[in-house]
């Protein structure tokens, strides 16, 4: 069985991604920060980086930093997989990183640029954001006793299993190059979601739309993050996602 590398391995994504590769008997190092015995910060790159890579034929990279250091993380990954000889490096990005001008998603797609340039065998999936993300919106949302709602704004939240079941199988695939994005099932207006959010854990909150400006919420109002008909839908709604969640915490 292969040899495969998950970076961000014990993130939402990477830990499930890397679950299921042992599940399938793969041999699965697991790459963080902190999580011996693979700890690397991979902007700093170095021998510790190169000892992960050791043998490996793999490398799914999910490790990523909202606040930034993405692209020198990409950099350093990319240039320790070519003296290691990957044969194949697999990139989870995020619909709408060409479209949205967010710090952020520049960022991910200066990465996706990176990987194709790489001279490293490829395959990028992009998906929508996943519920975990748009729960903890949310619940920082419902703090106050008015919940503040970006008007006009909808969003198309997947469930990570189901992000995870399709990176993994591309990851021990061929490489593919970009692959067609996976979203979730519905697209629902963020005042949609809250509602469901509420009625779900039980709260009652005054609901205000505020209409925002400039760019990034102009892309974001007209859909820049949500996916064309024709890609990979998921299944799992939102409300399936809150019912799991109060199952397990004892509350249904």
């Amino acid at each position: 069985m292969t040899t495969i590398l998950v970076t961000g391995g014990t993130g939402t994504l990477g830990r499930l991604v890397a679950a299921r590769l042992r599940a399938d008997g793969h041999e699965v190092r697991v790459l963080s920060r902190h999580a011996p015995p693979y700890a690397v910060d991979l902007r700093a790159g170095g021998p510790a980086l190169d000892a992960a890579l050791a043998g490996v034929e793999t490398v799914v990279h999910c490790a990523s930093n909202p606040g930034g250091g993405d692209e020198k993380a990409a950099a350093r990954l990319i240039e320790a997989s070519r003296r290691a000889g990957v044969r194949h490096l697999a990139y989870i990005s995020i619909v709408g990183v060409d479209l949205v001008p967010y710090r952020y998603y520049r960022s991910k797609l200066a990465v996706e640029r990176r990987i194709e340039e790489s001279g490293l065998a490829w395959t990028i999936l992009r998906a929508t954001q996943f519920h975990d993300f748009v729960l903890g919106v949310l619940q920082a949302l419902a703090k106050a006793p008015v919940m503040l709602l970006p008007a006009g704004l909808s969003d198309q939240p997947v469930e990570v299993t189901e992000v995870a079941d399709r990176l993994a199988a591309l990851a021990t695939a061929p490489p593919a190059g970009r692959v067609p994005d996976l979203g979730g099932p519905e697209i629902r207006t963020l005042e949609s979601l809250a509602r469901s959010y509420l009625t779900a854990t039980d709260r009652r909150r005054a609901l205000v739309n505020i209409p925002l400006w400039g760019r990034t919420y102009r892309a974001f109002h007209e859909g820049g993050h949500l996916m064309e008909d024709e890609h990979t839908l998921g299944k799992g709604t939102f409300e399936d996602y809150l019912t799991r969640r109060a199952v397990a915490a004892g509350r249904a």
